[in-house]
């Protein structure tokens, strides 16, 4: 709920509060603290959780921890077998990683608005931004990361053929390679600008739906918050799915010749 100081700024404030990260340093040069804490904080968890499962299994009756595990990895592993149709050890490992590491970014958005950011007021941290997913920063990295990957299979597997492609695809004739290039250029540039905004769109969205839901009267916060946390839940397990399938389809690509 909307605390008193906040109520008192009015709902403008309050709303620019919420979506203000801790941020230090100017221009390009700006870090935001919150966006790269949580994000370790997250990806730390995640290594942790399926590390100890690893190291705690056992061949006979599996605990729930173990079952969950391996119920994760089963589901990754079949959307890979499904989608990626080269030879690669990296893609199953990395679709795992991409899955939960963007389901935990966007879980955070369930947190109630005003918990984690009055905690940090407390310890005189004035603006704590918690879902990294609403922050361009991060879902841009991650989505320049899959890009960099995609163009580094591109000529490790295609070689003196990934240029063939670029000057040669969609029209094969030579007086339309500088055509070609244009249209492989905004296809290529399209892949993490579309990955980036996606994720980055729809949780922005829900985090203001949530930030708009703690301005209303408490008496009506519980009717409107629950229901739209319930299906908020499938949302950042659909954006996460998505993230990760696109992943596999865009380096599946890279390792298949036209």
């Amino acid at each position: 709920m909307a605390t008193e100081a906040h109520a008192a700024e009015g709902a403008t404030g309050y709303i620019i509060h919420h979506l203000t990260p801790l941020s230090v340093g100017e221009g390009f040069w700006t870090l935001h603290l919150d966006t790269l804490f949580f994000s370790a904080l997250l990806g730390s968890l995640f290594v942790w959780f399926f590390k100890t499962a690893a190291e705690n299994a056992t061949t006979g009756v599996p605990g729930l921890v173990q079952n969950f595990v391996e119920m994760m990895i089963e589901f990754v592993d079949n959307q890979v077998k499904d989608t990626f149709h080269g030879h690669n050890k990296l893609i199953a490992p990395l679709a795992l990683t991409i899955f939960c590491w963007v389901f935990l970014f966007n879980f955070m958005d369930l947190f109630p608005v005003d918990l984690l950011p009055s905690i940090g007021s407390v310890m005189g941290i004035p603006y704590l931004r918690v879902v990294p997913s609403t922050d361009l920063n991060a879902t841009f990295a991650m989505s320049i990361s899959v890009f960099c990957l995609i163009i580094f299979y591109s000529i490790k597997i295609k070689g003196f053929g990934f240029a063939k492609e670029l000057l040669l695809h969609p029209f094969h004739h030579w007086l339309a390679i500088p055509f070609n290039i244009l249209l492989n250029f905004v296809e290529y540039i399209a892949k993490p600008i579309s990955l980036a905004l996606r994720l980055f769109g729809n949780l922005y969205a829900g985090e203001l739906i949530f930030i708009l839901i703690a301005l209303l009267p408490a008496y009506i916060q519980p009717m409107l918050s629950l229901p739209w946390a319930i299906f908020h839940i499938l949302i950042i397990t659909l954006q996460a799915f998505i993230f990760m399938v696109l992943t596999i389809v865009y380096l599946s690509m890279a390792h298949e010749n036209h």
